[in-house]
């Protein structure tokens, strides 16, 4: 049996509300895995894939999201991440960072203690720990989130104050984290990855880089709620660059706006990634600013609700004129 997709064509003023949020689709692609279908109008889709493309999406209310798409500023306390490694190893440093960029227009800010760039290696939970401990109490009252694949690491977080969890392997890594996170309640991102950071550059492949992964986080998400955890605590990351080359990257920021099809939150992280480089000039990851905002700005065109950047002001600044001149919004 074929299995058909839809991909809703965001217009200005007519149709559906899309995801509850300021936008609106008035047709819709079908696509397959032969390739595309044509266009049909909103209310030709099937019920059970409207029902998701309208949903509300409830949690963005919780973490203080308006018109424009929430922003997550990364904060690693790591050595070797490929962007800010380094930067932030001690707790004043980082605690202050963190205060700036929330001074700057973030509305929560991604606190990581273990590299997942390409090739990294696993730390134990107690050297996570260990390079996290020191900066929770900096945190205290600030609005912040826990990047992690560990059980151990997520309930010291979460005690401390995280208000959400951050996991690239998508509860999939630790056997413990799925229930961790089910009894705290908390909000979850899963993110798709093939492979794992020591591995998931080394020759990635898909049949439909964009099918697959819509896939696979549908799964995924069937997965986690079975485990306990309520559909609106969801956040879905198509994991631009991990387990991906440069074509699939592309074909996913181009069909992004499928993935309001699953029903919950997209978050998009492709700030200062390689991509950037590939697609540009193979400029280094510091001069990777004009091609970071161009795809934020996408993104936020396709109705993405999240966007985890390196560069807060920059993008908070480039959101707010991507704002005031777009004809969808107030």
């Amino acid at each position: 049996m074929v299995r058909r997709y839809y991909r809703p064509i965001i217009t200005q003023g007519e149709g559906l509300p899309l995801a509850g949020g300021p936008f609106s689709f008035a047709r819709a692609e079908v696509l397959t895995r032969a390739g595309s279908e044509g266009v049909i109008a909103a209310d030709a889709v099937p019920a059970d894939w409207l029902e998701r493309l309208i949903r509300p999406r409830r949690l963005l209310g919780r973490l203080g999201a308006g018109q424009m798409p929430l922003v997550m500023g990364i904060l690693n306390v790591t050595p070797d991440s490929f962007s800010d490694g380094g930067r932030h190893a001690d707790s004043a440093t980082a605690g202050a960072a963190a205060r700036q960029m929330l001074a700057d227009g973030a509305h929560l800010i991604d606190v990581g203690g273990e590299s997942t760039r390409p090739g990294a290696a696993e730390l134990s939970v107690g050297d996570e720990l260990a390079r996290l401990a020191g900066l929770f109490p900096a945190l205290a009252g600030l609005a912040w989130s826990i990047d992690t694949r560990k059980a151990g690491v997520m309930r010291e977080a979460l005690a401390a104050g995280a208000m959400l969890v951050n996991d690239v392997s998508a509860l999939g890594h630790d056997p413990a984290a799925l229930a961790l996170v089910a009894g705290s309640g908390a909000p979850v991102v899963l993110m798709h990855h093939q492979g794992t950071p020591e591995t998931m550059q080394q020759a990635p492949h898909y049949d439909d880089a964009l099918l697959d992964v819509f896939d696979w986080l549908e799964g995924r998400i069937a997965a986690v709620q079975a485990g306990g955890v309520a559909l609106d605590a969801i956040i879905a990351d198509p994991g631009i660059g991990f387990g991906k080359g440069l074509v699939h990257n592309l074909a996913l920021l181009k069909g992004l706006a499928l993935l309001h099809g699953l029903g919950v939150p997209i978050l998009l992280g492709a700030s200062r990634k390689s991509l950037i480089g590939k697609v540009s000039a193979d400029e280094p990851v510091e001069a990777r600013l004009p091609g970071s905002l161009a795809i934020a700005l996408a993104g936020a065109n396709a109705g993405v609700q999240m966007l985890r950047v390196h560069d807060v002001p920059e993008t908070v600044q480039a959101l707010k004129l991507w704002a005031a001149a777009h004809p969808c919004l107030p």
